[in-house]
Formats: structure tokens, C-alpha cells, sequence
């Protein structure tokens, strides 16, 4: 039987810190430390506290976001071995149920909407695995947690963590190994 894969967008496959970043000094004329992100919530990352709620509700915000390095090509590969889901808590943010599929339909025309799901709370999300960036998410996986690495949660100690789509890729490939083995 084929295994699933849960696959948050937002910091995950969707470099919103990247375009949160690049907005906030386009507007406010000031350069962001990336280190000063370290550990801190995207509310409370910039100078102006109301900065990224207000970018977030902005039409045209979750169209525009960079993909996240090695995405693409991560997910390529993941595909042809697991069946992929790409979850996403956007009820929270009414007006990026239309950016988010479409920005899915562009960089990921092999997913179909079958597989995208737009949600409130990820805990009714049965996969055997779900890379995220929130714990919210992960405390409540059924399968196996992978926390993939986001400013905001670098202090998280409780998930196994991956730095970039390179290391989900070895990850898997280790998972692989081991049912090889078993």
C-alpha cells in the first residue's frame, strides 16, 4: 500500500518569511537582521507589530510568495513513491483559498486538487507522515511529525526536524532503507 504525505505550505513549501521579509523593507525602507527572527513568532518578528497580519490579509499576498529551495524538485521525486497531500490551515485567511490554488496550479501542476486540501485544523489530517512548520500541526499527527525548519520555531525541541527539502529527501530515503531492512 502506498504511503502518504501531509505537506503544509506556508514556510514550507511557500517561502512566506522570504516575502514577509522582502515586503516589510520594500515598504518600510528598512533592513530586516534574519537573525533577529530567530525563535520569534511572524507577529512579532517586525519593528511595526501589525506588519504581517496586515500583509497576510492583503490580496495578492499568498499569489505572490517564492517557492520554497528545492520544492519543486523535492516534491517531483516524492511523488513518484508516496502519495502527496498538500494541507493547508488557509480557512484562517479567507482570501487566500483562490491565491493558494492557484499559486498550487502554477508550481505544482502535477498535484491534483484532489490532493489539496484547505483547512481550519490539520488534526482530522490522517497521513502516515506531515512535514510542517507549526507544532500546532505536528502534536496532533497520526503518522510520523517532521518539523521543517522556520525562523519562528528554531527553540522546538520535541519533532524531528529538517533544515531544507535536501534533508526530507535523505530522510525518506533512509525510511525506505529501513522497510528495505525490515
Amino acid at each position: 500500500m502506498i504511503k502518504s504525505i501531509a505537506i503544509d505550505m506556508d514556510n514550507v513549501i511557500a517561502d512566506i518569511e522570504t516575502h514577509l521579509v522582502n515586503i516589510y523593507e520594500n515598504e518600510y525602507k528598512v533592513k530586516i537582521d534574519r537573525a533577529a527572527l530567530l525563535g520569534v513568532s511572524e507577529d512579532e518578528a517586525f519593528p511595526d507589530k501589525t506588519a504581517a497580519r496586515r500583509f497576510i490579509h492583503t490580496p495578492g499576498f499568498f499569489r505572490t510568495v517564492p517557492l520554497m529551495p528545492g520544492a519543486l524538485e523535492a516534491l517531483e521525486i516524492l511523488r513518484k513513491k508516496y502519495e502527496i497531500y498538500i494541507v493547508s490551515a488557509a480557512t484562517e485567511f479567507p482570501l487566500s483559498l483562490a491565491e493558494k490554488h492557484a499559486w498550487l496550479a502554477e508550481y505544482f501542476p502535477f498535484i491534483s486538487w484532489k490532493n489539496m486540501i484547505f483547512c481550519g485544523s490539520k488534526a482530522v489530517i490522517k497521513t502516515d507522515y506531515m512535514i510542517d512548520d507549526h507544532c500546532k500541526n505536528l502534536d496532533y499527527c497520526l503518522g510520523k511529525p517532521i518539523l521543517f525548519h522556520a525562523s519562528h520555531n528554531v527553540n522546538i525541541k520535541h519533532h524531528f526536524r529538517v533544515n531544507n527539502w535536501q534533508e526530507v529527501l535523505e530522510y525518506f530515503e533512509k525510511e525506505e532503507q529501513g522497510e528495505k531492512g525490515a
